[in-house]
């Protein structure tokens, strides 16, 4: 007997392990997904798919064991087939090859795991239409990934692949491709049989080249090639004809890419090496309204700008511009104009800090006699723009104005109007707003350029919940400090908070990571901290001018990423007068010299 009695207990203790080790999921899960066909397992510490939900499907549940009476919503035998699984972050290193006993997904996620490979049952899948594995460890995939005819979405950023094989041109049906984030050295060339995709993300590779064949991409609207080591694009991409918007940020790119894309609405081409603007280049763009042009090595821009009709912002930050011609007065449409960071002369510094408006109005007085009547000739023909609702701006640019009125407050027809408008663009400048006004609220899902400067707001949270923003003008109001819900804003690439009441660097945009260019001028900052400062990698603006600084850290010489930093107008005795007026680099080399050893 005690014999027995020592077996029962190994396989007591046997059969607990076996439980410990044995991943579970809750009846009560399991039972909601057989009536639903989704089951959501996220953010369960999962190391492995527990075979519950492998054969979900095939056995027999629990309470059909049971002697229970069911009502109508509890017959088990009425289940529906999974089509949704979601298993993402969580700490899976394989799948099994069970998976294929899931035919009737439609969605499986994957991703933020620890996959470092796939099994070639998932080529089994042939419902799949939604397939996430961003955020693993991937450096290959099984052939029979693309055997998913219904494939609509696949997701791989964050991954170590260093190449993908020819037979993603099978995805005929693909509609949405992500690889940003690996190793890639190139692209198959038969990507353009893919010709029903609409969103491809390339960013963060090593492309040195794009195949001619994406031509046939006839209707991919987003492409992002940002962030690799492109020299040329090949003119034969005109060909992607429902193109909007393009990043080719971060190449190699000497020249303005050749694409007279029909649809083109945003380009951004920062970080390059382009020296050169050329009128016919610039004139390719007939629909272009946001063109980003900062951090290149641009001298000079064409005397004779093409009047770009739907142009709304250019970025020029960061080039080698010493003049502006009058003819950028001329573009009709022009409401942002950055400029920050660049070699002007004959154009006082104070104008330039008084923003597009001023700006543009300067110029225009530069025209010469004909050129003005000709303007005049094109302010008759949009006086419509001056109706209170602007409907052309709003559905056409997307783009939401009430600026230079000197209200305390916007008109609810505007909001009205610009209602399922996706609205990008909203300026409401040079009023007398104190807050803003909740009803922006309502543009939260599209905003990406928001302009509130010349007001007299002394607070700004609400901006925090628009987590779309890329761009924020605050100049000119009475901000003393930023809330801290400002870190959620992962977008955010430029805030201009020249003219306000700051007496320290606003502590929220140390964790802002995504920032380029702060402009922080004519403040009464007294302190900095290079510390946290040189956490900000992608900033390559800081206007620090006409502040309290009475001593500039040396660390500062440790922001490499800085391209332009302005700090004339403060009371610090080093870097003398003559070390600024070398400009950027040297100042930062002075500093540098003086950390201790």
């Amino acid at each position: 007997m005690s014999r027995f009695r020592k077996a029962d207990k190994m396989d007591s203790l046997a059969g607990f392990r076996t439980e410990k080790t044995e991943p579970t999921v809750p009846s009560g899960l399991l039972k909601a997904a057989r009536k639903s066909g989704q089951l959501n397992l996220s953010g369960r510490g999962l190391t492995e798919v527990p075979q519950s939900v492998y054969r979900l499907n095939m056995d027999t549940p629990d309470e059909a064991q049971q002697d229970v009476s069911f009502g109508g919503s509890d017959r088990w035998w009425e289940q529906t087939d999974l089509t949704k699984l979601l298993l993402s972050s969580n700490q899976l290193k394989h799948l099994s090859d069970d998976i294929r006993l899931l035919p009737g997904l439609t969605t499986l996620d994957l991703h933020d795991n620890q996959l470092n490979s796939l099994p070639a049952s998932l080529g089994e899948l042939q419902e799949l239409q939604q397939l996430r594995l961003s955020h693993n460890q991937l450096s290959s995939l099984p052939v029979e990934v693309f055997t998913l005819k219904n494939l609509r979405c696949l997701t791989l950023q964050q991954n170590l692949l260093e190449n993908l094989p020819e037979e993603l041109g099978q995805l005929q049906n693909l509609t949405e491709l992500d690889v940003s984030n690996n190793h890639l050295v190139g692209l198959p060339s038969n990507i353009g049989c893919l010709t029903k995709l609409q969103k491809v993300s390339l960013s963060h590779n090593k492309l040195p080249s794009l195949p001619d064949s994406m031509s046939c991409l006839t209707e991919v609207k987003f492409l992002d090639c940002s962030s690799n080591q492109l020299s040329d694009i090949p003119a034969s991409l005109s060909g992607m004809v429902s193109l909007q918007q393009l990043y080719l940020r971060h190449n190699k790119l000497c020249r303005l890419p050749p694409l007279p894309a029909p649809a083109l609405k945003e380009l951004y081409v920062g970080n390059n090496q382009i020296e050169l603007l050329e009128s016919e280049q610039l004139a390719s763009f007939t629909v272009i309204s946001l063109l980003e042009l900062r951090d290149n090595k641009i001298r000079t821009l064409p005397e004779r700008i093409p009047v770009l009709p739907e142009l709304t912002r250019l970025d020029l930050t960061n080039n080698d511009i010493s003049g502006l011609p009058a003819s950028l007065s001329l573009l009709p449409n022009l409401k942002v104009l950055l400029l920050e960071g660049n070699p002007l002369r004959g154009i006082r510094r104070d104008l330039l800090s008084k923003g597009t408006g001023e700006l543009l109005k300067y110029l225009r007085g530069r025209i010469k006699e004909e050129p003005e009547k000709e303007e005049e000739k094109q302010t008759a023909m949009t006086l419509p723009s001056l109706a209170r609702v602007n409907t052309h701006n709003i559905k056409t640019l997307k783009v939401l104005e009430y600026s230079d009125k000197q209200a305390d407050g916007i008109p609810d027809e505007l909001f009205s109007a610009s209602a399922d408008q996706r609205i990008i663009t909203v300026n409401f400048s040079r009023n007398e707003l104190k807050s803003i006004p909740s009803r922006l609220l309502e543009l939260h899902s599209s905003l990406s350029d928001l302009n509130l400067g010349f007001n007299k707001l002394t607070s700004c949270s609400d901006i925090c919940k628009l987590l779309q923003l890329t761009h924020i003008d605050l100049r000119n109001n009475q901000l003393s400090d930023l809330p801290s819900e400002m870190r959620n804003l992962t977008k955010l690439r430029s805030i201009i908070l020249n003219y306000n009441r700051f007496k320290s660097f606003p502590e929220v945009l140390y964790e802002v990571f995504s920032l380029e260019t702060v402009l922080l001028g004519n403040n009464q900052v007294c302190t900095v901290d290079p510390g946290q400062l040189i956490k900000l990698v992608y900033l390559t603006t800081l206007d620090l001018s006409n502040n309290d600084l009475l001593s500039i850290p040396p660390e500062l010489g440790l922001c490499s990423s800085l391209r332009s930093l302005s700090l004339e107008g403060n009371p610090f005795r080093t870097p003398r007068a003559a070390i600024l007026a070398k400009g950027t680099d040297a100042v930062l080399e002075y500093l540098r010299s003086r950390i201790p050893a």
